[in-house]
């Protein structure tokens, strides 16, 4: 027999994919932003992304979504990072309707520069200005991700160009980190682990000699101590 309980109508699902991608220029780590052209909060700073179509994995409906929306391609690294769930994290046209955010992680290294539309940008972080729904908070878990991979990976191959003095790749350690790192330190650590290789060339000279160039030994993600943390110096 029924019970009297009256079952609620079940709610309708849209599921976006979003991008978080970084570079690093001038010293300082930036993201890429889009400003929204529709509501809810049209005109807000967003990270670019779109709605999953039914036919798409997550991995191929972001690359398409960075290509279509702000014309970037070149990305070095991509890898998917967090779910975001919040009922209420996007105003719903109806009382029925969520929205559900797969985030990625993308890096692109420091010797690109893709030309993008003019309603997207490059913003540092450490001068955002105020974003859409959730958008900021990811970008801050992003932030940490690409962080805590430094110390543990060789996740810097997406962000440093293909061949770098050691003094350029800690300066992008450094903006990443955001405290600062000792290039011999760096080049012993990431030596040591095999994770970047001298090429034999040297750079342009500045004061002194010219400066040995490095590359990393692979251009893809690889674990080196899953246990190491690059610490500020204290």
């Amino acid at each position: 027999m029924p019970d009297g309980s009256t079952a609620s109508p079940q709610q309708a699902m849209a599921h976006e994919v979003l991008a978080t991608v970084f570079r690093v220029r001038d010293g300082r780590l930036w993201v890429l932003l889009w400003q929204r052209a529709m509501e809810p909060q049209a005109g807000a700073w967003s990270l670019p992304g779109g709605l999953l179509s039914p036919d798409e994995d997550l991995p191929t409906s972001v690359r398409r979504h960075l290509a279509e929306k702000v014309d970037v391609t070149d990305v070095a690294h991509l890898e998917q990072f967090a779910e975001f769930s919040d009922p209420l994290r996007v105003p719903a046209t109806s009382a029925a309707q969520r929205t559900l955010a797969s985030t990625f992680l993308g890096l692109v290294r420091t010797d690109v520069d893709p030309t993008l539309p003019g309603d997207t940008t490059w913003h540092p972080l450490d001068a955002l200005p105020p974003m859409a729904f959730d958008h900021a908070v990811m970008v801050n878990r992003a932030r940490a991700r690409v962080a805590a991979r430094l110390s543990y990976s060789n996740i810097g191959f997406a962000l440093a160009p293909h061949e770098f003095p050691v003094s350029e790749l800690r300066d992008i350690y450094v903006a990443v980190l955001g405290y600062p790192v000792d290039a011999t330190n760096l080049l012993r650590i990431l030596s040591r682990r095999s994770l970047i290789t001298a090429t034999g060339g040297t750079g342009r000279a500045g004061r002194g000699r010219p400066p040995a160039l490095y590359r990393f030994t692979d251009s893809y993600l690889r674990i080196s101590d899953e246990f190491a943390t690059l610490r500020p110096p204290g």
